[in-house]
């Protein structure tokens, strides 16, 4: 266990007194005041650890989903805990306060978070700010976009994040599949989509910048066969980055929680089983071609190895740092060159897909 996550396991019960967004406000700012000194001491792994998707050099595959780091407030602190990358966002073009409160619900007998946030974010301005400021330094941070829920024309909102942020991110997200703005994961249709992606594909055109960000698209679980055959093609035509696979599930499995039938989207272990089965069917109906980030329920190297031997060249964590402390990253490292050792793989990209 490492300082962070005894520190954590420590501090818990008195965060989880608090109402979880204000847990979540305190563990940002804690980031943002620890010394540089007792955040550097992530261990991102070794060589054979590293990873090569859409470009770009990852130390390790384990990140930091969207949501976690709303406003890119800690990208640096987050990468110096062990984290291969982390992916700020969403953000939209506008400042938004997103759904009125209480919009997130620890579910603790479920190893599970629901909520309904609704992109509540500072806007664009703020963050390039922000980006601006970190401009230069090392690291993958990826940067998930989203449209205002009152906009009038979404794709633009899209394509407005996409030419604005372009110059400061290492890959771009396209969120259309949050169940917590109206409409969004209409999005999701074929038609849309391709639309929307060749408008967001054509603003990162026109962004000043010289290193041209691959687009990413973060799908959601509950789809139906056709959908993820259509997306598929859509990705492979378009010749995306990669798939984010998946965000949260708007269905409700056997929960223990009072919180159970809040509304929102569902993250964490109940989630787990049905992403890791996204992957398996997005593997299937790209053949391979395009690589896959598995999202959903990981809070051991076991879960994040199964979801690489599923098919996913990268991981991404949020929920079960809920429970375990952001010191689980760099845990989830170190267990994963344990578990390919055992195996005999070499490399992580020897393991993508090999169950």
């Amino acid at each position: 266990m490492t300082l962070t996550s005894r520190l954590f396991a420590l501090a818990r019960p008195a965060i989880f007194a608090l109402d979880p967004e204000t847990g979540h406000r305190l563990a940002i700012n804690s980031l943002k005041k620890m010394p540089f000194a007792s955040i550097s001491s992530g261990d991102s792994g070794s060589n054979s650890l590293a990873v090569r998707v859409a470009g770009l050099d990852f130390p390790n595959p384990v990140g930091v989903a969207a949501g976690f780091d709303k406003d890119a407030e800690v990208p640096d602190a987050l990468l110096r805990l062990g984290f291969g990358f982390t992916e700020a966002g969403s953000i939209t073009p506008r400042p938004q306060a997103g759904n009125p409160k209480p919009r997130l619900f620890r579910l603790a007998e479920d190893r599970a978070v629901i909520n309904r946030m609704g992109f509540n974010n500072a806007g664009a301005q703020k963050a390039l700010k922000r980006f601006a400021a970190r401009s230069g330094r090392p690291g993958v941070v990826g940067i998930n976009i989203g449209a205002n829920k009152d906009s009038e024309d979404r794709t633009a909102d899209y394509a407005e994040m996409a030419r604005l942020m372009a110059p400061y991110a290492s890959y771009l997200a396209v969120n259309v599949s949050s169940p917590n703005t109206p409409g969004l994961r209409a999005l999701q249709d074929e038609a849309a989509l391709a639309g929307l992606i060749d408008a967001v594909i054509e603003a990162r055109g026109q962004a000043e910048t010289e290193t041209v960000p691959p687009i990413f698209l973060k799908v959601a679980p509950d789809l139906e066969y056709d959908d993820i055959d259509a997306i598929a093609r859509i990705a492979i035509d378009k010749k995306l980055g990669a798939l984010i696979v998946s965000n949260t599930t708007i269905s409700r499995p056997d929960l223990r929680s009072r919180h159970a039938n809040e509304t929102g989207g569902l993250s964490g272990e109940p989630l787990r089983a049905m992403a890791l089965e996204r992957v398996r069917d997005f593997r299937k109906a790209t053949g391979g071609e395009m690589p896959l980030v598995g999202v959903g329920g990981i809070a051991t190297a076991e879960h994040a190895w199964q979801r690489i031997r599923a098919g996913a060249s990268l991981v991404q964590l949020y929920s079960a740092m809920v429970y375990e402390g952001p010191g689980l990253g760099s845990q989830i490292v170190s267990g994963l060159e344990r578990l390919m050792k055992r195996d005999g793989f070499s490399s992580i990209a020897e393991a993508v897909g090999s169950e």
